[in-house]
């Protein structure tokens, strides 16, 4: 049985007309089903209402009034058996007619059906009649279906609960002679059941009525009942067969002889005379004296209803003059609001600012918003204020009684103060177009009607005004101190208006009047909303937007049954939203709690047309709901096809930016009233057109939105014009008033839901109230800049790019990290070709062949790895990545160009490897061959010694052994590696370098020799290409200079630590060296595009960094040709040579002596090792320890380093030094803070360690396993070979230490060799990590490593290195080829020096307020000549340079200059500048706040 009332609630919330036609189904035979389950519509609506409490009872009245059905006047209570005047749930009905008297002017009256002195006429029933009076009442009312009557569904089964019912329902007239039934409005009223046994009703019925229509076959002329009739009474027969006298029966209408039609027609004569000639006029409202005097309850009775009546009673009771009231009980919304408003966009587009300095102009702004607050906080709460706080902080039953008291009053009022003016407004109209008058006269008439327009505006007042209020009394009190009485006073009203949008009562989210929204009011309800519900908050958003009058709020309320304002006295102004709780069956299948419903004022509505902004209002209003929906419904009217047009191109502009933005929200276009039940197919041609148009907008609005590749609407969206067009029959099937609701509308509305369901199903994103709070306030900061860029301003995105540069980041390292492993381990395996590749048909070329091929592979497999977690990032339905699809391709360039660059390094390095080990093989021949015939000769003496057999002493030996030396020296010719001039091969280096470079470009070189240069420091000369640069440059030619100079000099310092490093490397000099200084110069030149360094300058450059390199490499040169002389080498080995013959010819074991020469080769080895491993574990530490969020993504960094200086406070050495030297500034501080971290706890030492142990291990496990194998180690020289094959990808072994190893090697031992060799491996062990924790300089130790963290490390965070073309802030844009640069937070330009040409004063302009202004700028790319900054992307296309989202956005560096105006000053000669008022009252917190905000961070 539940489901019949649920069945008929749902069709009827939907204004179905069928809804009381449900029935119930049965399992059972159709037989048994009909008796047992069938339930007269009167008895099921009796029990529906008995049941459901005011609201509900309301909602119902006013959809069955919307259906033409009756509806309860007195409702019955068979347990109790009394009945209950129903005069709350009638209030709500608002009726719209034209009496008869009003036809001339065309004038309507609209007003609630509770209120209208309309007379009542009833029809009751004594006993048996053969006449249906239901049918005679439908009949009159040329509906067939307003009272339930026997004939339909269900109507014959007999009734239970519902006799005693009485229903009533309206005839209103349209105004339309031939139409109309009556002339006058006219209740009518029909009791259910015999009035024998409901007297008190029909007692009741006689005191409220006009007349009484009594149906009765029975009635006797002397009848009790007639004595209390005070009123005309109609019996209405079949026939006659008594005679009535007296004057109680004035009139008996008999029906004999008659067909239907006739006896109606005398009916409705009948009832037509009564209402003509009727005194007796009582409102439903007066009847509850009567009902009370009767016995009978009154709903409104209740202590709640009472309760809040009175309280809403005694807001509204005095208002005469909205306007007053306005200004008088809610001074703060009026004109101060308006101002705030106006001054809040004025600061995000300076429109107004003249010729007035930009910093100037906004704190005079902020100045003005400062004093309006202040007047805002001089107000004490009003009485009305007060009352209404009262009311809402009553009980949840008394404060749901109260808001709609608030709103029936306020909207009486509304109705009736904007009725008069809306028919002055048409009179003037009209007045306006008849008359021919003079100019003057015209322009006063339209003068007249804009006023007329305004006061509709402000006479306007409704329960919006009051929260309003609310919100402003709120957003005053915020701007106070935190301690303040009056803030803390403050801070529960969001409660109480988030208890209100729990409730279902809509809030005002866009002020329509201000044209506004106020952020902090809307974000405290939201977030105490949040709270409320233990933040299961998750929520879709679907929003309507349409032309005014085309029915939007209807079809919300239709389908979501809900209730937005729809009568024509109060249109919709601004957007107000609304939440729906769903169910638990489909929290499941939608993901959210509830459904935010937006409902928008009426795109180029009348009300705006006489004002200015109207097309920009519209625009903004429709780029946010848009932005805020997942859903957005179109809502069109067939009939208006140029406001279509405008609503279209309105619309498409809205879904460009948001397709900016990375947010594409479904889309529907509801056409209503379309009249035709084919129109779907009918209109198949119209959606062609409609599709044409969308495609032409779209390349309008993209033209003007300067996206040119956007060609067509499907560019923006998915759209499919059959299945995102939706056609709506008119509301009324007929003629309003009286025409029901149309049958076709509410299943076209059904359907339509149905569709929308689906796609709130598949929406991907799944946010609660916090992230649409933030998505608010993003969006709407973004629509107050005109140009709505959307950017990293917007928090959202700022957060999810964030997150993805981390991501992006992390993946680039462990790409990194895994090649740059895989390359040590490649660089080691050459290093030690020869020794470890056996195989003499093997060459290094072949090796390197092979690597090359394997290095390929990896970084193939590296790149793809990438590509795959970017696309696993993007399914994600988390984290918002919709918002930065825009920016997935840089990183897939990224991607691709790390592996370049990445490929390139592998194979510089490799190919370096092999040329110096290429270059060490003459070498290591020369040294090989000595050693050979040392041995030989050795090996001969000693045969010789054993053959003679005679008891040599060891001096003998010796002896012997000095003869065989001197003359094997002798006989060696020893020849040492060739002298190199390294001068002269630089030079020809040089000369290659530059050979695809100009003829003037190479001639630079001639008659030069390095020798001469890089002695003397290096000075950027000024030459003849100065005088050659542009006439306006020579301005800035000192500046530019400088910056040269500082430039040139950080490529010295580069390259100078380069050739520090190759120089302690233990290799000869290689001319891959001087081929990587020249790309190390090059590259720092190509990444610094915003400085052009001059060919003269260049060639200068390279010739003064060679210099240095020659001489210094010249030195390690001959240094190691004088360390590897051969003749010196061999004298050297001497003393080894000697012992090992001593031994071998005393047949003494070798194996402790090899196995410590072979340890005194492996501490070197580990060493190296070590130090190689260390660098890519240093950054895993910085990146993973204490801070690590300062080195996640380039804005972190950023944030970390402004938040450092802020903290220091310091000018000289701190943000001097960034300011003018900021990539030096960076790459110290940074530095610093890895040093400061491996301080901590001995950070380093235990990495050290770490690796020593793993390496150590190796070694151990390493003989472990060659002494398992027996079979094939023979001897200790084939043991060590093993060794060195197994660890030759780990540790590089010098060869000729390892040839005089296996000199004169050839003990068989190899279990005690092995023994002896665990035990050195354990002492290299403990010497070493004895040594790690000594410490020392951690700066020398990061210095030495060949992979320099902090090298890295700065590489990756420093980033692109540009800087904003104007005022020099870094960019922080993620990967290495995005796009387009931004920075997070732009500087006053005087920051870096800028002055005023004219004064010599500092300047105060930041390009982010420039960029919103009409001022101008001037460079050497414009030619000198001024330029709006408006349009820097002409100049400057890879920038993005939005406004600041608040005036307080770069207080940081507003701060700074206020603080360090007099030394900046100072250090650029120039005089300070002229600070605007409100930078000097800024605090170091007021900085830090502004900090954290701009880059998003949290507290």
């Amino acid at each position: 049985m539940q489901s019949l009332p649920g069945a008929f609630l749902k069709k009827l919330m939907m204004a179905n007309l069928n809804a009381r036609s449900v029935t119930l189904k049965s399992d059972t035979d159709e037989s048994d089903s009909e008796n047992s389950y069938a339930i007269n519509p009167l008895d099921l609506i009796t029990a529906l209402f008995l049941c459901s409490d005011g609201f509900l009872q309301q909602e119902m009245v006013q959809k069955m009034s919307m259906c033409q059905f009756a509806v309860p006047l007195l409702l019955p209570n068979c347990d109790t058996e009394q009945s209950t005047l129903m005069l709350w749930a009638l209030r709500d009905i608002v009726r719209k007619f034209r009496p008869s008297s009003q036809m001339d002017t065309k004038s309507f009256i609209e007003e609630r059906i509770v209120l209208s002195d309309i007379p009542m006429v009833s029809f009751v029933r004594l006993g048996e009649s053969n006449l249906s009076k239901s049918n005679m009442l439908n009949k009159l009312l040329s509906n067939p279906d307003t009272f339930v009557h026997r004939d339909m569904d269900c109507g014959d089964v007999p009734r239970k609960i519902s006799d005693g019912l009485v229903e009533i329902s309206w005839y209103l007239p349209c105004g339309k002679r031939n139409i109309d039934r009556f002339t006058k409005p006219v209740a009518f009223a029909n009791l259910r059941g015999d009035i024998r046994s409901f007297k008190t009703q029909f007692s009741f019925l006689c005191q409220t009525s006009a007349a009484i229509y009594m149906f009765s076959d029975e009635l006797e002329p002397d009848s009790e009942l007639l004595k209390d009739i005070n009123t005309e009474l109609f019996l209405v027969v079949n026939s006659q067969r008594k005679t009535f006298t007296g004057d109680k029966v004035t009139h008996v209408i008999e029906k004999k002889g008659r067909n239907e039609a006739a006896f109606v027609k005398t009916l409705q004569s009948s009832v037509g005379d009564v209402i003509e000639n009727c005194q007796n006029k009582l409102t439903i409202e007066k009847m509850d004296v009567i009902a009370r005097q009767s016995g009978i309850l009154v709903d409104e009775d209740s202590d709640e209803c009472r309760s809040a009546r009175k309280m809403a009673d005694k807001i509204t009771s005095n208002i005469t003059d909205t306007i007053t009231f306005k200004d008088k009980q809610l001074p703060l919304q009026g004109q101060i609001w308006k101002e705030l408003s106006q001054l809040e966009k004025e600061r995000c587009r300076l429109r107004k600012q003249g010729d007035q300095d930009t910093e100037h102009y906004k704190s005079s702004l902020k100045k003005k918003e400062i004093e309006l607050r202040k007047k805002q906080q001089s107000f004490d709460m009003t009485e009305a204020m007060t009352n209404f706080l009262i009311g809402m902080s009553s009980s949840e039953v008394e404060r749901s009684y109260f808001i709609k008291w608030m709103r029936i009053y306020l909207d009486n009022m509304s109705r009736k103060n904007l009725s008069g003016l809306r028919e002055k407004y048409k009179m003037l109209q009209e007045k306006e177009s008849a008359d021919e008058k003079d100019i003057a006269d015209l322009e006063r008439q339209k003068k007249d009607i804009a006023d007329l327009d305004r006061q509709i505006s402000d006479g306007s007042l409704g329960l919006e005004h009051f929260l309003r209020e609310l919100g402003q009394l709120y957003e005053a009190a915020c701007s106070l101190p935190e301690s303040s009485l009056q803030r803390k006073q403050m801070e529960h009203l969001p409660g109480l208006c988030a208890q209100m949008l729990l409730d279902g009562f809509p809030i005002e989210l866009v002020d329509g009047d201000a044209s506004n929204i106020p952020l902090k009011w809307i974000s405290a309800v939201l977030t105490q909303l949040h709270t409320l519900v233990k933040s299961n908050s998750k929520i879709r958003v679907v929003t309507v937007l349409g032309v005014q009058s085309t029915g939007k709020s209807t079809l919300l309320n239709t389908m979501f049954g809900v209730q937005f304002a729809v009568s024509s006295g109060r249109c919709t102004r601004g957007a107000f939203m609304l939440l729906i709780k769903v169910n638990k069956e489909l929290k499941e299948e939608l993901k959210c709690d509830f459904i935010m419903v937006i409902d928008t004022e009426g795109l180029k509505s009348p009300e705006l047309a006489q004002l200015d902004h109207s097309y920009e209002h519209d625009n903004e209003l429709a780029t946010l709901v848009i932005g805020l929906s997942d859903v957005t419904i179109i809502n069109m009217s067939m009939e208006n096809s140029t406001e279509m047009k405008d609503i279209l191109q309105i619309v498409v502009h809205a879904f460009i930016r948001m397709k900016e933005v990375g947010k594409k929200p479904v889309c529907h276009f509801v056409h209503q009233n379309v009249s035709d039940v084919s129109a779907h197919d009918n209109n198949m041609r119209d959606r062609k057109k409609l599709l044409e148009q969308l495609n032409e907008m779209t390349q309008a609005a993209a033209r003007m939105e300067k996206k040119e590749n956007i060609t067509k609407f499907t560019d923006v969206m998915e759209y499919d014009p059959h299945t995102s067009s939706y056609y709506i029959p008119g509301l009324w099937h007929g003629t309003p008033p009286m025409a029901p609701v149309n049958a076709g509308y509410s299943e076209a509305v059904y359907d339509f839901k149905k569709s929308l369901m689906k796609d709130l199903r598949i929406c991907p994103k799944n946010d609660d109230l916090t992230h649409f709070m933030k998505w608010t306030e993003s969006l709407w900061e973004s629509v107050k800049f005109e140009n709505f860029i959307f950017s990293f301003r917007n928090s959202l995105v700022a957060d999810a790019y964030s997150r993805l540069c981390s991501e992006y980041n992390g993946w680039e390292w462990a790409f990194q990290k895994e090649m740059y492993t895989w390359m040590v381990s490649a660089e080691t395996n050459i290093s030690n070709f020869g020794m470890t590749v056996l195989n003499h048909q093997i060459t290094i070329r072949d090796v390197l062949k092979d690597l090359m091929t394997e290095a390929s592979k990896k970084l193939a497999e590296g790149e793809m790895e990438i590509q795959d977690n970017l696309v696993k990032y993007f399914k994600k339905q988390d984290g918002h990545v919709n918002l930065v699809e825009n920016y997935r391709e840089g990183f897939v360039s990224s991607a691709k160009t790390l592996k370049r660059e990445t490929e390139n390094t592998v194979s510089n390095v490799l190919h370096g490897a092999v040329e110096i080990r290429e270059g060490m093989t003459q070498l290591d021949d020369i040294k090989s061959s000595q050693a050979n015939t040392m041995e030989n000769m050795v090996l001969a003496l000693l045969q010789t010694c054993k053959q003679n057999k005679s008891d040599l002493s060891e001096q003998d030996l010796i002896e012997e052994f000095e003869r065989m030396w001197k003359k094997t020296l002798s006989e060696i010719k020893f020849r040492g590696l060739r002298r190199r001039k390294i001068a002269q091969d630089a030079f020809s280096i040089l000369q290659y370098h530059l050979s695809t470079r100009s003829g003037y470009v190479r001639s630079l070189l001639d008659g030069n020799s390095l020798v001469d240069f890089g002695k003397r420091p290096f000075v950027v000369e000024s030459g003849d290409w100065w005088q050659k640069t542009k006439e306006f440059m020579i301005i800035w030619n000192r500046d530019v200079r400088k910056k040269l100079q500082d430039f040139c000099n950080d490529i010295i310092t580069q390259c100078q630590e380069f050739i520090t490093q190759k120089v302690n490397s233990k290799t000869d000099y290689h001319d891959t060296y001087i081929k990587e200084l020249l790309d190390i110069i090059d590259k720092t030149s190509q990444q610094n595009k915003k400085l052009k360094v001059p060919d003269e300058c260049e060639v200068n450059l390279k010739l003064h960094i060679c210099g240095i390199a020659a001489r210094t490499f010249q030195k390690k040169h001959d240094d190691l040709i004088a360390v590897n002389d051969p003749r010196k080498c061999l004298e050297q080995s001497k003393n080894k040579y000697l012992t090992d013959f001593i031994d071998l010819f005393h047949n003494r074991d070798q194996c402790l002596k090899k196995a410590e020469e072979f340890t005194k080769l492996l501490l070197p080895a580990v060493q190296d090792y070590v130090t190689k491993m260390i660098g890519p574990d240093v950054v895993d530490e910085v990146k993973t320890g204490e801070g690590s969020e300062d080195y996640s993504a380039r804005g972190a960094f950023q944030f970390s380093i402004l938040k450092q200086l802020l903290m220091d406070g310091k000018y000289d050495g701190n943000y001097r030094e960034y300011i003018n030297h900021y990539e030096k500034f960076v790459k110290n501080w940074l530095f610093d803070r890895i040093v400061q971290q491996l301080s901590k706890e001995c950070r380093l030492e235990k990495l050290e360690k770490k690796h020593l142990s793993a390496i150590v291990k190796i070694i151990t496990d390493t003989i472990s396993n060659i002494r398992k194998s027996h079979s094939t180690v023979k001897d200790i020289k084939t043991f060590i070979q093993n060794m060195c094959s197994a660890l030759g990808k780990k540790l590089v072994f010098p060869k000729d230490g390892l040839d005089l190893i296996m000199t004169l090697n050839y003990s068989d031992n190899t279990e005690q060799f092995a023994d002896y060799l665990t035990d050195y491996v354990g002492e290299i062990k403990q010497s070493l990590a004895a040594e790690y924790d000594k410490g020392g300089d951690i700066k020398e130790r990061l210095r030495s490593l060949p992979f320099k963290p902090q090298d890295k490390m700065f590489t990756s965070l420093f980033g692109c290195g540009e800087v904003c073309p104007f005022c020099k802030a870094p960019c922080e844009a993620g990967g290495k080829e995005h796009s387009k640069h931004f920075s997070s937070i732009h500087r006053p330009q005087g920051v870096r020096g800028l002055k005023d040409k004219d004064t010599n004063v500092l300047v105060t302009n930041i390009c982010s307020s420039d960029v919103i202004s009409e001022s101008q700028f001037r460079t050497s790319l414009t030619e000198g000549k001024f330029h709006p900054y408006k349009d820097y992307q002409k100049y400057y296309p890879h920038w993005i340079i939005t406004g600041d989202p608040s005036i307080k956005a770069s207080d940081y560096w507003k701060y700074v200059m206020a603080t360090y105006n007099e030394r900046i000053a100072k250090d650029k000669h120039v005089l300070p500048a002229d600070i605007p008022e409100d930078w000097t009252t800024l605090t170091r917190n007021d900085a830090l706040k502004s900090l954290k905000e701009s880059f998003h961070m949290k507290d």
